[in-house]
Order: structure tokens, then sequence, then C-alpha cells
């Protein structure tokens, strides 16, 4: 995600908010008016999402959802089935993508977007929703953050104790740039559902593969959501990670392991068209680096898997940054990383959310001393086959756009696969 959210309330916290106005409720209540709609939200009723929940056999899940919401009684109620259907979505999206039960359509069965249109469905019917009972927009948005949370398997990640077993943690994204060509998917997000839950052999012993998504949004990140969801795996404890790598969609025919992360957002909107031109705000209440770096490494073993026969695409170590000499004033690209004491302008990844994520993750790593193999690793362009790739007239879906995607999953599973044997015991 080269030119690559704001459900930052934990369930309890939630539930919390929920339980007082609730319980004091009158019962002669008037209903509470819609909220707004995101940009995400209104771009749901076009022509291509409504085709993607046909035939990805989602099309159902945003009005099962808000019939479920109207029987609520209060706001206690309507964070469970808040919770406990954006789980539902998250765990229908990861068996669909493994064959696991029936596909509910004709699009091929990893595709990540009726996930996304679904979710958006679900938060949608949470905006325009006018219960019965008072709710408060803080209130309003807490039930938003717990769908958020489950439909992105933020809250059900579940590496295995014990020694016996590797423990990988990986995330993708959403689709993005939609404005442009609303049939986009992402395969780091096809990869997430793909592999969630998988164990796969190595020379090194069975590996254990978790993973989330995250939205393609400034404001998720600068609320924290990025850390709160990857921090109880960082921490020391029996289901610490020994792998992570974030990943995101990057340059076209090629993966890039991004050695160098710069702590700049550039600006470039995001999915709601918001845009952030700053240094990468860290909450203040998560364990970070002081003062705050300007640049974070990998500490995946690129060597290996640069050199590794991994699948079609040509695996790259690319070591470009751009930045602010110390001293000087003027942007400079630098094809061996940074100099001493220079500024961020961009990393290896970009100055997008794709560089962002992989900044926040590798501080939060070396915030709380995990000494582990982690970073980030950019995928190819997800690619329409030849003839179908004008938005305006082209088909949601063609053999080569599945085969690419495809291809890409298989090829992550693999570079996992070298690094995992690469790496020194943690």
């Amino acid at each position: 995600m080269r030119p690559v959210t704001r459900a930052s309330l934990t369930l309890g916290a939630a539930l919390l908010a929920c339980a007082p106005l609730a319980l004091s409720a009158p019962a002669h209540a008037a209903p509470r008016a819609a909220a707004p709609l995101t940009a995400e939200e209104e771009r749901l009723t076009g022509p291509v999402p409504q085709e993607i929940l046909r035939r990805g056999g989602m099309a159902d899940v945003a009005p099962g959802f808000a019939r479920a919401l109207t029987a609520t009684r209060d706001c206690a109620q309507a964070e469970r089935l808040a919770a406990d259907s954006g789980r539902r979505l998250w765990r229908r999206a990861v068996d669909r993508a493994q064959g696991r039960g029936p596909a509910g359509g004709d699009l091929s069965r990893d595709d990540d977007r009726p996930l996304y249109w679904a979710r958006l469905g679900m938060t949608r019917a949470l905006h325009e929703w006018q219960p019965a009972f008072p709710l408060s927009e803080r209130r309003r948005a807490a039930l938003v953050a717990a769908v958020e949370r489950g439909s992105r398997g933020q809250d059900s990640v579940n590496l295995p104790a014990g020694s016996t077993v590797k423990r990988v943690l990986i995330t993708g994204f959403d689709p993005f740039q939609l404005d442009s060509d609303a049939r986009r998917s992402n395969p780091s997000g096809a990869a997430a559902l793909a592999l969630d839950g998988t164990t796969v052999d190595t020379p090194a012993g069975p590996a254990r593969i978790e993973a989330v998504v995250f939205p393609v949004r400034w404001a998720d990140f600068a609320d924290g959501t990025v850390e709160r969801t990857l921090l109880p795996y960082f921490r020391t404890g029996p289901r610490r990670v020994d792998l992570f790598t974030t990943i995101s969609q990057g340059r076209p025919g090629r993966f890039d392991v991004e050695r160098t992360n710069g702590a700049w957002r550039g600006g470039y909107p995001d999915n709601v068209n918001d845009s952030r031109t700053e240094t990468v705000p860290i909450p203040a209440d998560v364990p970070t680096v002081r003062p705050q770096p300007q640049w974070t490494s990998t500490t995946l073993p690129y060597a290996a898997i640069t050199a590794a026969a991994t699948g079609p695409y040509p695996v790259h170590d690319n070591t470009s940054v751009t930045e602010i000499p110390a001293g000087g004033t003027d942007e400079i690209h630098r094809p061996d990383g940074p100099t001493p004491g220079s500024t961020a302008r961009a990393g290896g990844g970009g100055d997008y959310l794709s560089n962002e994520i992989a900044y926040r993750a590798t501080l939060l790593r070396d915030a709380v001393g995990l000494r582990v193999p982690g970073g980030h690793l950019h995928t190819p362009v997800l690619e329409f086959g030849e003839g179908n790739t004008d938005p305006a007239t082209g088909q949601i879906t063609d053999p080569a756009f599945v085969q690419n995607r495809q291809a890409i999953t298989a090829q992550i599973r693999s570079i996992l696969e070298v690094a995992l044997t690469a790496a020194r015991p943690s």
C-alpha cells in the first residue's frame, strides 16, 4: 500500500459506557436520531459493492443485523449483539476463504471484498438505526467499534501456549482507492483470511498463523488500534509471538521486505477521504520509545527471504528512504537507508498507512523489548486481467485476477516458512 483506524474502545469499556444509561432510561424515552454516514458507507449502495455482496454470498449480513438491532431493548444488549455479530462475520469470511461450508456465491472463495462491504453494511445499519432508548454519539461509536474489532479478527487471535508450536501474527488491510475503482481487492486482506488459524510445517517445526485486518483510515491509527491489538502478543507470556509481519499491497510485479520505516504521514487521502500530514502520533497510553525515533528497522531475516525461491514474484530487500538530512531543509531520496540525525519523510514503504503500521509495530516491538523477527512485507499490486482494466466497463473479477491473488497468498505463506526457518530461536 504505497500511497497505503477508530475502533479503539475495548468491549469492556463499551459495555461500561452502555450500562448506566441503559439501566436508568425511562420507558417513554424518545427514539434517537440516526448518525451521519461515513464516506465508506456511502459507497455501499453502488452497483459494484452490491454485486460483490451478492456474488460473495454476504448480501444477507447487513439486513439480518439491522433486524436484530430493532429487537434490542437497551444499549448493553445492542453491544453484545454488535460484538457477537462482528465475530461471526469474521469467522464466516475465514471459513469461506478456507473452503469450509458453502461458498454462498460464485466469487472465488479467497476474495476479501465481501467481508469489507458486509462490514460496512453493518456499521451503516448502526449509523442509520433509531433505537427506542437513549443512545449517545459516544455509545453509538462504541457499538461501531465492537463490530469493527470483531469483524477484523482483532479480538479472536488464538495463539497457542507452549514451546512445541511457533506463534506467528500477520496483519492485512482493507481494499483502498475505491473512488477510482470500487472493484479493488487487497491481497494482504485476502492472505489474512486464507492463513488465519492455519498451521504450517517448517524445518524449524510447526507454526500457527493468526491474522487480523486493519482499516485504511488515519484516525484509527492515531487512536492506537494497531498497538492495542498487537500488545497482548508482544508482551512476555506463554502466547508471545515468535514472528510477526505487517503486510500491505505495494509495487507492481514484486514483493518487498521493507528495511526501514519512517515516522512521517504524507497526507494521501484514506478511505474516508481524510488527509494527515504530520509526525506519526503515538497514543499516550501505549508503551513506546522516548524520545520518539525518526526511524525503525525490520528484524525479519531479509537476506534469507530474498535469496529463497518462494514463488513467481521476485522478492526485494528494499533499503530506500526519503529524508531531510541533519541540518538540512530539503528532502533527499537515499537508496541505502537514512543518515544519522535525519528527519523521516518516507520509509521504504512510503509515507502512507503501510509504512505507518510497520513503524508502529516495530516501535512497539522495541518499546517492550520483544526480540523476535518482525517487520513489513509489501505484496505485488493485484491487477485485473487483460481487457478488464477499465473500471467503467470492466467485470468485478476475471481468471487472471483470481490467479494473481491466489499466487500472492501462496507466496506469502512460503515467505513465512522461510522466515521461521531462518530466524534464531527467540
